[in-house]
């Protein structure tokens, strides 16, 4: 049964303060839930019109279940999982890192993308969006359960590591003809200011996605596109068939 309780536990972990107190975050649809309970996700509560799952639901109406979701077509199932403990980096891989992105389309998109070319670690500064934020959530289509990322000080982090940092500008080296290696951090930046000064000061190589146009006025790419192209030219020489 759905009670008062839930609802108003539902609707404050729309807000990021809510969801930090109580280490709680909303998974909508079927797709979406069934790769968290795959994971190593803790379930919190299951909100279900049917029960389609193996695990302990709280059945409710379509009407309830509209009254609950953040969509404007409700998706059959609503989940409330627990925030996994902090991970920590494995370095000696490939990590991406932003700085400053804010839009939650294009974190769920990178999550995704981090996910498809195999990527562990997302590391973003705490002026990234919230991955927990619903929307963010939902553009992940399952991937956020099998990325582990961390929010800290993004400075201090590229001063330690030990391996190679490269920062995507608009006025780097062209990343068509370098010669990428296996391992480092690879930092897109803010959607419309790009890296920020703080960042850029501690970033060892700058690379760029070179502009084909004849009239060369495209301003920038999007920012999880230009992750797709990134991750792509890294990968592409240590690809296994």
């Amino acid at each position: 049964m759905l009670t008062k309780s839930h609802i108003k536990l539902i609707a404050s972990l729309s807000q990021k303060k809510f969801r930090t107190q109580h280490q709680l975050f909303i998974v909508e649809g079927l797709k979406g839930i069934k790769e968290f309970l795959n994971s190593s996700f803790e379930l919190h509560q299951l909100f279900s019109v049917e029960n389609v799952f193996n695990v302990e639901a709280i059945l409710v109406s379509n009407q309830e279940l509209k009254k609950i979701s953040s969509l404007k077509t409700p998706n059959t199932a609503l989940a409330i999982f627990k925030m996994p403990k902090l991970k920590p980096i494995n370095e000696n891989v490939l990590v991406v890192a932003l700085d400053n992105v804010r839009d939650p389309g294009n974190l769920g998109t990178i999550i995704r993308l981090c996910d498809w070319f195999g990527i562990k670690d997302l590391v973003c500064n705490s002026a990234t969006v919230d991955c927990y934020n619903p929307k963010v959530v939902q553009a992940t289509m399952g991937s956020l359960s099998r990325v582990n990322i961390s929010y800290l000080d993004l400075p201090q982090f590229l001063k330690e590591i030990k391996v190679e940092t490269f920062g995507t500008f608009m006025n780097g080296k062209n990343i068509y003809i370098q010669n990428l290696p296996k391992q480092g951090v690879i930092i897109l930046g803010n959607e419309a200011n790009g890296i920020s000064e703080s960042v850029e000061a501690v970033i060892d190589k700058r690379i760029s996605i070179p502009r084909f146009g004849d009239t060369q006025a495209t301003e920038s790419l999007n920012v999880a596109t230009a992750t797709a192209i990134a991750l792509s030219e890294f990968k592409r020489g240590f690809t296994e068939m």
